[in-house]
């Protein structure tokens, strides 16, 4: 499907529902009825969603990856939602096997701490706390913490590593109860949760509801500015229902009776806003002006968007060109990670265990499965050193200098490194 006939109105022809899937007809931050698709990812699998082995493909789901921007907010979104029961109930995402994230986490309590100048009386929630990471960094400066988390297998480990959690979804109801029951927080956290919800609105009222008068809500969401200039497509998945801006950040804040006091650009997965929201007021000048350049940039125009589709869509071409020549000549390569973002590149450009016999990981939830969709084996890390391939694909790109810093004996050996995004290039 080319980039123009993607450029259509959302609703016709109506998808069919399934028990877990309903599709949007109006923007989830807004409410506008102006949502206009301009690319189409195909038919996916839920990318979190591994195989154990072949006798659960049969089983496997397949639903539209599509995006589509308002013209009313010009917040980037699905309209394909998935049930978030499905999604997150049982998890094999965990934050903690990542010295990048680890790295992060403490830089982040550093900062949190420091603004807030947090005293062991004040109490720091995170929704959608998984194995309780950054918690345990709070708790380092000595406040109280409480976790937020769905998926039962992931707050099972929170427990067992000395973070108090709570084993389910947060809205604004939940908020009250929380805050009945643990009185206000001076910080409420969302780390990359907010793009995963579908009451955006919802979500962060209840972390207007828990605050204290002077505490702030930080969220912080991957930049849809950073995915548009460095073409990182492939962070599109069923789980992210939004792609932010600070100017479509901004505004659902304002529906939800918040305001932007401070956005900081972060490096992690590829480039993410942290945002500091109060209760009220005015938006501050800093985030005024980061709305004005994008707006400068194009980022609110669905031109803007609408050319992106081509070059993703070239992008895809390349990338199977390349790995199509080392097949042809005999090369093996193998893959490094198997991130939700890895799964809707390898099913959008096709790459099944022909072209990648296998990928490695260092998530013992993901070895031993196989990759939704393409079906290809999760391998331990170990496994480069012992069959040594010529070329390794990082799927895992954003933590591509971890990975490279942590193969250094691979590399002596020979071995190189294919990079999928913006342009595929060998390292």
């Amino acid at each position: 499907m080319n980039a123009q006939s993607l450029a259509t109105p959302i609703g016709s022809p109506a998808l069919a529902a399934t028990p877990v899937h309903h599709v949007r007809t109006t923007c989830r931050a807004c409410s506008a009825d102006s949502l206009r698709r301009f690319l189409s990812l195909g038919r996916q699998p839920l990318a979190n969603a591994f195989p154990r082995d072949t006798s659960e493909f049969a089983a496997e789901q397949f639903f539209p990856l599509d995006l589509y921007f308002c013209e009313s907010c010009s917040l980037v979104q699905l309209a394909d939602v998935i049930d978030a029961s499905v999604l997150f109930s049982d998890y094999i995402y965990v934050t903690g096997t990542s010295a990048t994230i680890a790295e992060h986490n403490v830089r982040y309590a550093q900062a949190v701490a420091d603004r807030l100048q947090l005293q062991p009386n004040d109490l720091v929630v995170e929704v959608a706390s998984n194995d309780g990471s950054l918690l345990a960094c709070f708790q380092g400066h000595g406040v109280k913490v409480l976790g937020i988390e769905p998926a039962r297998n992931i707050a099972a480990m929170a427990v067992e590593r000395g973070v108090p959690t709570d084993n389910r979804f947060f809205n604004h109801a939940v908020a009250m109860q929380l805050r009945a029951a643990h009185g206000p927080a001076r910080a409420v956290i969302g780390n990359n949760v907010l793009a995963h919800v579908d009451n955006a609105r919802d979500f962060l009222r209840g972390f207007a509801a828990l605050l204290t008068d002077d505490g702030l809500g930080i969220v912080e969401v991957p930049y849809a500015r950073e995915m548009l200039e460095r073409l990182e497509y492939d962070t599109i998945y069923h789980e992210h229902l939004c792609y932010f801006t600070v100017t479509s950040l901004a505004r659902l804040a304002e529906s939800a009776g918040l305001s932007v006091v401070h956005v900081d650009r972060v490096p992690v997965h590829g480039g993410s806003l942290r945002v500091y929201l109060r209760k009220g007021g005015d938006h501050a000048e800093q985030p005024l002006a980061m709305m004005r350049d994008e707006n400068a940039r194009g980022l609110a125009d669905f031109a803007t968007w609408h050319g992106w589709a081509s070059l993703v869509a070239r992008n895809r071409h390349e990338l199977r060109l390349l790995l199509e020549d080392l097949h042809a000549t005999g090369k093996r390569v193998a893959g490094y990670g198997a991130p939700a973002k890895g799964n809707t590149l390898l099913n959008f450009c096709g790459i099944d265990p022909t072209l990648v016999p296998y990928t490695v990981d260092k998530n013992p939830l993901k070895v031993g499965r196989l990759t939704p969709g393409m079906h290809i084996p999760v391998r331990p890390v170990e496994t480069l050193l012992r069959e040594r391939p010529d070329y390794v694909l990082i799927l895992a790109w954003n933590f591509a200098d971890e990975i490279m810093q942590q193969q250094t004996a691979y590399r002596e050996q020979g071995g190189r490194f294919i990079v999928p995004v913006p342009t595929p290039v060998i390292i």
